[in-house]
């Protein structure tokens, strides 16, 4: 004989006799109450159901001594809690959809993509990560190309303020030297500084800058010098030189412009976008949807003149 989980939370009684009378009821019952579907896997569940179709009196009679105390827990003889919801087993159709392990991080997504992002200023734990992805990426396939899609201020915020070595800068830089795969460079954004080297040091040909991303270079700054003596301040600022020097040196390789014009642009910040960062030599191509090959096949304006029957004024 089976009890439906429904007289579970019938009213209390009034006195034993009645309970024996309603479980003598029970037992002369020559029909079976359906139980409610059980989870086979919810061990107090399953003692509770066997407990109500063997001695359902049991169930009748019992009675916490401890109020805040769940009922029914005194049939087992050491009832053990699930602590941690991990553990807990709610209902199969539940866990049939429940992950087995947690989801990837958006990087690592990007990651299975050959696509490394370096969205933010150049401190070392930026640049620990960037070159551990691209020896990754390496490790992985040495001959698939890695994408490097560039947002970044470089070693210095927005405003000017540095917030890293310039070190950092030429790590990735010779990170990526050093890779045998073909590294594709894309500007979104912003590119400042050192982020403006790392964008002109891909492939040839294969650097590009979205139409509206913007491009930068400028001195390399002395960080913070606080309390530090003169002859401190001396040293620092013979490092800043050199690391200027093999800045522009490497700006002028990647760009094939001479030395003395790179230094002449960098004496004061030198905005590029799109169009003026292909002129210089900093990208190959800029990303536009169709318009690229419309404005390469438009007549320069000395034919819409000639076409049009205008002379210019040298001409005349």
């Amino acid at each position: 004989m089976s009890l439906s989980m429904a007289s579970l939370s019938a009213p209390s009684f009034q006195g034993t006799t009645t309970v024996k009378t309603q479980c003598s009821l029970l037992a002369t019952n020559n029909f079976k109450r359906p139980l409610p579907p059980l989870n086979p896997k919810d061990p107090f569940l399953s003692k509770l159901a066997s407990v109500a179709a063997t001695a359902p009196e049991k169930l009748l009679l019992n009675k916490t001594a401890n109020s805040d105390m769940p009922p029914y827990l005194d049939i087992f003889d050491s009832p053990t809690l699930m602590a941690t919801p991990a553990t807990v087993e709610r209902s199969v159709s539940y866990n049939e959809h429940r992950p087995r392990r947690p989801p990837p991080d958006l990087p690592s997504l990007l990651l299975h993509g050959r696509i490394v992002y370096l969205g933010m200023p150049l401190v070392p734990a930026v640049t620990e990560l960037i070159i551990a992805e691209l020896m990754y990426l390496q490790w992985m396939d040495p001959k698939e190309p890695i994408y490097l899609y560039i947002n970044s201020t470089g070693t210095t915020r927005d405003d000017g303020e540095s917030v890293g070595m310039e070190t950092e800068g030429f790590a990735i830089y010779d990170a990526m030297m050093q890779l045998k795969n073909e590294i594709h460079t894309v500007g979104v954004g912003a590119a400042i500084g050192h982020a403006c080297l790392l964008l002109a040091a891909g492939a040839k040909g294969k650097r590009f800058m979205m139409p509206h991303a913007k491009a930068m270079i400028q001195q390399p700054r002395i960080p913070s010098s606080g309390l530090m003596t003169g002859s401190d301040v001396l040293i620092r600022a013979k490092e800043v030189i050199i690391n200027k020097d093999t800045l522009v040196g490497l700006l002028s390789k990647h760009t094939e412009n001479s030395v003395e014009t790179v230094t002449q642009v960098m004496r004061r910040p030198f905005y590029m976008d799109s169009t003026k960062a292909k002129e210089f030599g900093v990208i190959d191509k800029i990303l536009w949807r169709g318009q690229e090959k419309i404005m390469a096949d438009a007549a320069p304006p000395e034919a819409w003149d000639k076409n049009a029957g205008i002379k210019s004024l040298d001409a005349m």
